[in-house]
């Protein structure tokens, strides 16, 4: 395997990037052709109703990621500029000290049968878990094909909620091994099938039986440690941002306003990935928000801390979902070629990439953050989309960025003026004024 340590990727041309991508990842001419159209009308016809168009969002490649000991280009679908650039950076500031060490549980998904009308909720339960292994049995005849492959149903747990505006009720959790899926078909379809037999145990009434998106039995984690040294800047020594890095997290660790804002930062680089890969963006958003209130109180989802040696180490958990079979992420083309690129064998080691890829972007944040601030670097390449906005074309757009960026007045209005002199100049030259 080659490494992701690529010197100056940025610098080449969109093409020379996709040939150095495909010769990394070994793709034929048919899958490099995919990174222009990945997508037709006709197959977008078959994925949802009422197709009209085609929405396309740029994909960019994330390097220099070192992940147990294993190189990857991260693909990435993103809209926000720097969002790419920032991943890039971190995960070589993370090299240093060795990359991302990362690891994620087994595949287990929580099903859930709501059970109401109950006489006796204690009796009920009691009777579901006697019956446990019946339930069981039953659960994995709806899928023979993720049992032979070593998953399926694993655990029956049964909970009272004393309280809600329906009175109390019981919810069956069905425990069940997706192995390489995201598993929310199969784990729906057993509920579905238990909903009777949970009946007749309890003596109730079944409501919904659906799957649960707080994967809490299905973490990842990541983590890396990044020497004092790799963090300077021009105006801090190392040792002086890994202390305010630090600081920045103890913020976010206090406080439920930062919170939000330091997980949306791990967010921007978690949901690229899952987009980019076909995976469900809205359970992985959901799932983490709530692993991140577990108990009670919003928290962030990594921690920084310095070690004895004086070098900055961070370690992110939370859920993660995901599949490398099933779904979008099989019948979308794009998805498919977004797993070539990883290069993933699992959907456990997708989990691992994934957490390595949302700590490496908190990284980035907190570190422009704690030292110039981010709007520096993030309007430089923000100003693109404002030239873009204001009309510009081609070459055009290139130039009013750069104009925009040596003002220091990164604005649509502004990007209009610009825009507007270089166009009349260009007329003036036509006509000889």
């Amino acid at each position: 395997m080659p490494s992701s340590r690529i010197s100056g990727f940025y610098r080449l041309s969109a093409e020379a990037r996709a040939r150095v991508v495909a010769e990394w990842a070994g793709l034929d001419a048919e899958e490099a052709a995919l990174l222009e159209r990945s997508l037709a009308l006709s197959q977008a016809d078959k994925m949802i109703e009422n197709v009209i168009g085609l929405y396309p969002l740029p994909m960019g490649i994330a390097v220099n990621f070192l992940i147990n000991g294993k190189d990857y280009l991260i693909p990435m679908v993103i809209e926000e500029p720097s969002v790419v650039a920032g991943a890039s950076y971190a995960a070589r500031l993370a090299r240093e000290g060795g990359g991302f060490f990362a690891e994620s549980d087994e595949s287990l998904m929580i099903g859930q049968i709501q059970v109401l009308g109950l006489t006796d909720v204690e009796a009920a339960r009691a009777a579901v878990l006697a019956q446990k292994q019946r339930l069981l049995d039953l659960a994995n005849q709806t899928d023979p094909v993720i049992v032979s492959l070593h998953g399926g149903a694993r655990d029956i747990e049964a909970r009272i909620v004393p309280e809600s505006p329906a009175g109390p009720m019981l919810v069956v959790h069905v425990l069940y091994d997706c192995r390489d899926a995201m598993g929310a078909n199969m784990v729906n379809t057993a509920c579905e099938a238990l909903a009777p037999l949970v009946e007749e145990i309890t003596g109730g009434r079944v409501n919904l039986r659906i799957l649960s998106n707080l994967a809490d039995r299905r973490l990842a984690r990541a983590r890396c440690r990044v020497p004092a040294h790799a963090l300077e800047t021009n105006a801090l020594p190392g040792p002086a941002v890994v202390d305010r890095i630090v600081e920045a997290y103890a913020l976010a660790a206090a406080d439920p306003y930062r919170a939000t804002t330091h997980n949306k930062g791990i967010m921007n680089g978690v949901d690229a990935v899952v987009l980019a890969t076909g995976n469900d963006w809205r359970a992985i958003e959901a799932g983490a928000h709530a692993y991140a209130a577990r108990d009670g109180r919003y928290r962030p989802l990594s921690v920084w801390e310095k070690d004895a040696e004086g070098n900055l180490v961070g370690r992110l958990e939370m859920p993660l979902a995901l599949g490398i079979v099933g779904g979008a992420t099989r019948a979308h083309p794009g998805a498919r070629l977004a797993l070539r690129i990883l290069g993933v064998q699992s959907a456990r080691e997708l989990a691992a990439v994934v957490a390595s890829v949302g700590l490496a972007q908190n990284l980035a944040a907190l570190r422009a953050l704690a030292t110039e601030g981010i709007q520096r670097g993030h309007m430089a390449l923000h100003a693109r989309q404002v030239a873009i906005a204001a009309g510009a074309m081609g070459d055009e757009v290139d130039w009013v960025a750069e104009q925009m960026v040596a003002e220091r007045a990164i604005r649509l209005d502004r990007a209009q003026a610009l825009l507007a002199e270089r166009r009349q100049r260009a007329d003036d030259g036509r006509q000889g004024r």
